[in-house]
């Protein structure tokens, strides 16, 4: 049975090589093919009778071919094949995902505006691919946040959601970092300050809780969610970092100097059968310094 490659888009674009070097080094850690995939997009108004969708000449393609000459001459590479397709990249990109064990891209490409942080290729594949997707981010991004502790060294950041756990976020990000020889950093944000809404007074009031009860209560949840990855992978030194406050910002501050940042998609709901992303997976996209691992959940039908 044939391996499943490492698939990196690629545009041209500075953004699409630096996505390029993450999934070229990532092919070899997984002792992966490399594809890489260049989509040709067509005008919107350019229907399939004019630029029908499919698989063009690869050695035709200039993007495809710069990435040749930019590869060449590294001492160790991972078997890589060249595809070009044409189409729209948000549905092209998605669709491979289930021919990958990886889709990798940068966080913004030549399309859209030069302001935007994320592309919409980005959140299509984020949201809608088979396979998890990482989002390398331009270099330099920086997080001004420095009040969460960070040990120095490579470190795997997940989100941990202790009432609603994703198990298979859980065991990419254990197996991540088991392959890159890192510590695991599992981050759970809890709602503090609480307030209640009371109907008798018509107001929101603080209610009798106590934060340390509730962070002490978040941190054994978390723990006992995390055992039997520890279990599973004991040379893995994980820890969980609970925190008050918003989850989204701070996984974003636990992003700075991170080898990867991992996050799970929402599972699919009776009454909301699309595919979502939620707004802590979006956030963390747009935000953090690291690159960020999107894993959609094992059962992709509800």
């Amino acid at each position: 049975m044939s391996t499943l490659p490492v698939i990196a888009a690629v545009d041209g674009s500075d953004d699409s090589l630096v996505a390029l070097d993450w999934a070229f080094e990532t092919a070899l850690l997984r002792e992966a093919p490399l594809r890489v995939v260049h989509v040709q997009q067509y005008a919107a108004w350019a229907g399939p009778e004019i630029t029908p969708p499919g698989q063009p000449e690869s050695a035709n393609d200039p993007v495809l071919d710069a990435v040749r000459r930019y590869l060449e001459g590294r001492v160790e590479q991972p078997a890589v094949e060249y595809s070009a397709l044409a189409g729209a990249a948000g549905t092209v990109l998605p669709e491979l995902g289930s021919t990958a064990q990886l889709l990798v891209l940068g966080s913004r490409g030549r399309g859209g505006f030069a302001s935007l942080l994320l592309g919409s290729s980005g959140v299509a594949a984020a949201r809608d691919a088979e396979c998890p997707v990482v989002v390398v981010p331009k270099p330099g991004r920086e997080v001004d946040d420095d009040t969460l502790p960070i040990e120095p060294g490579p470190r795997v950041v997940v989100g941990l959601q202790v009432d609603s756990p994703d198990e298979a976020t859980l065991s990419f990000a254990f197996a991540e970092a088991a392959r890159r020889g890192a510590r695991l950093q599992a981050v759970a944000a809890y709602a503090w300050p609480l307030h209640v809404w009371t109907a008798a007074t018509a107001q929101v009031v603080a209610p009798l809780a106590d934060q340390e009860a509730i962070e002490a209560e978040t941190r054994v949840l978390a723990d006992g969610l995390l055992a039997p990855h520890r279990e599973r992978h004991p040379d893995v030194r994980a820890e969980s970092y609970v925190a008050p406050g918003d989850a989204a910002g701070t996984l974003v501050a636990a992003s700075r100097d991170a080898t990867l940042v991992v996050v799970g998609r929402h599972r699919r709901r009776l009454l909301a059968p699309a595919r979502m992303m939620g707004s802590v997976t979006q956030a963390v996209l747009l935000h953090a310094a690291a690159p960020v691992a999107v894993v959609p959940p094992v059962q992709m039908e509800a």
